[in-house]
C-alpha cells in the first residue's frame, strides 16, 4: 500500500490538472449560425442576464430584414462546469413574430466555442383556427466570429 501511494498521488494530480485546463465557454461576443445569421451578445451580468442583437439571414416574410433586439439569461449554477445552458428571445423588428432560443455553450474537441440551440418561432395569425400553423421549430449551431480589430 505504501508503494501505491506515490502512484495514486501522481495519477490524482495528473487528472486534476487536466480538469483545471478545461476552457470555459463564454456567450459574450459575435456569433454566426449555420444559415449565416449573425448575433452579438453583450456582457452577461452577475445575475446571468444579457442583451444583444440578432440579424437573421433568412425570413418567411417579404419585409426588409432589420437588426432585431435579443434578451436572455444564462444559468449560473456551479454545476454548469464552464459549459452553461441559456435561453434568449428575439423580438423581430420587421415582422409580427417572436422567437425563443434555448441551448448550451460548448467547447469542442479543438477548443472552439459552439452554441447548440433549439428554437420556437411564433407568428401572428388572424384566428384560433389558424393556430396550427403559427409555430415553427428548428435547430441552429452557432460558432464564434473573429473579434474585429
Amino acid at each position: 500500500m505504501v508503494q501505491a501511494t506515490p502512484f495514486l498521488l501522481v495519477l490524482f494530480l495528473a487528472l486534476g490538472a487536466h480538469g483545471l485546463s478545461v476552457k470555459k465557454c463564454s456567450l459574450t461576443g459575435r456569433w454566426v449560425n449555420d444559415l449565416g445569421s449573425n448575433m452579438t451578445i453583450m456582457t452577461v451580468n452577475a445575475n446571468g442576464d444579457f442583451a444583444g442583437s440578432y440579424h437573421t439571414a433568412v425570413s418567411a416574410t417579404s419585409n426588409e430584414i432589420k437588426l432585431s433586439p435579443l434578451k436572455g439569461t444564462l444559468q449560473k449554477s456551479p454545476n454548469q462546469k464552464g459549459q452553461p445552458t441559456f435561453g434568449f428571445t428575439v423580438n423581430w423588428s420587421f415582422s409580427d413574430s417572436i422567437t425563443v432560443f434555448t441551448g448550451q455553450c460548448f467547447v469542442d474537441e479543438d477548443g472552439k466555442e459552439v452554441l447548440k440551440t433549439m428554437w420556437l418561432l411564433r407568428s401572428h395569425v388572424e384566428s384560433i383556427k389558424s393556430d396550427w400553423k403559427a409555430t415553427r421549430v428548428g435547430i441552429n449551431v452557432f460558432t464564434r466570429l473573429p473579434t474585429q480589430e
